[in-house]
């Protein structure tokens, strides 16, 4: 297979690239390093081919899509709260670069685009598990932009024979996952800092609860998705179909790393919502997807990564 992955440089699109040439597949990335670390893709240096660019330019993406087989589009600002803060800059990114993946994808034959979604379009209804035909209630203009993209996909799937399936991503977790950006998400930054022995921040009371899914999962479905047929055109939840707060999460992490600090509270975040929890039979029907790691083994290997990044011993 001869595969892009747009955003490669991130936290979930590295994790791709690594096992998509485990695999022996030939892989090219597109990333503008924006928030891409170079060290994520420094590793797989010579065995990839790499377009440092941005996927707000078509030229760009039309140039990285020439040859591709199968795309991988998980570029995006990925932060509910940054979108918040600056709702023109998401739109440009998650919805003006993603028509620009589609169009080029389209105009090279394409075999197929995966395209990463969030669970934040479900936004904050009251009714669990998240199931796929529930209607979108979008909360944040990062919800409206990834539900934007899945429209999008739909609409090239049907109008130009594009075939895309969009994956509705609940609350990834794992190695490689940045935790000194203002925008981090909440795993790592518990990690890093109880490893460093400081409180960190929980927002609201931490009684919202998170169907968190550890990265290896996310890249299974990925690559099922490229291969069957019968997910073209389907939107569908990957996560782990299990759901846990906010505190237990904290509590678990303490535990595991034997800190004894506690917590501190602030006030919650404009546009987070207060329960996700996915019903993931569609995949599981449609994909053959099963999540093989665990929440607790994902959550032994993040650790055990963070400890040997930040020169920590156990």
């Amino acid at each position: 297979m001869r595969a892009l992955v747009t955003g490669g440089a991130g936290f979930i699109g590295s994790h791709l690239v690594e096992r998509l040439l485990e695999l022996g597949h030939q892989v090219r990335v597109i990333d503008n390093f924006s928030t891409g670390r170079r060290e994520n893709v420094g590793p797989f240096a010579g065995r990839i081919e790499l377009h440092e660019a941005d996927i707000r330019s078509l030229d760009a993406v039309r140039s990285a899509v020439e040859g591709v087989e199968v795309v991988f589009h998980e570029a995006a600002l990925a932060s509910v709260p940054r979108s918040v803060d600056d709702p023109v800059t998401s739109n440009e990114v998650n919805v003006g670069g993603t028509l620009n993946v589609l169009a080029a994808s389209r105009d090279a034959g394409v075999r197929r685009v995966i395209y990463a979604s969030s669970s934040s379009i479900y936004g904050d209804t009251p009714v669990l598990p998240k199931v796929e035909t529930m209607p979108p209630a979008p909360g944040s203009p990062y919800a409206v932009g990834k539900l934007g993209g899945e429209y999008y996909c739909q609409v090239f799937s049907k109008l130009y024979g594009l075939p895309c399936v969009p994956l509705r991503y609940f609350n990834v977790f794992g190695p490689r996952q940045d935790p000194t950006s203002q925008y981090a998400a909440v795993v790592p930054i518990f990690v890093a800092a109880l490893l460093k022995g400081t409180a960190p921040i929980v927002y609201g009371d931490g009684e919202q609860s998170r169907d968190f899914t550890y990265v290896a999962n996310v890249v299974d479905a990925n690559l099922l998705a490229a291969e069957t047929d019968r997910g073209i055109g389907e939107v569908m939840n990957v996560a782990c179909g299990a759901t846990i707060t906010v505190n237990e999460l904290f509590a678990r992490l303490r535990d595991l790393i034997g800190a004894t600090i506690d917590a501190r509270y602030d006030e919650a975040r404009r546009g987070d919502v207060m329960h996700s929890f996915a019903d993931i039979g569609k995949a599981r029907e449609l994909l053959g997807f099963d999540p093989n790691v665990s929440f607790e083994d994902g959550l032994e290997r993040t650790v055990a990564w963070f400890r040997k990044t930040m020169g920590i011993r156990s």
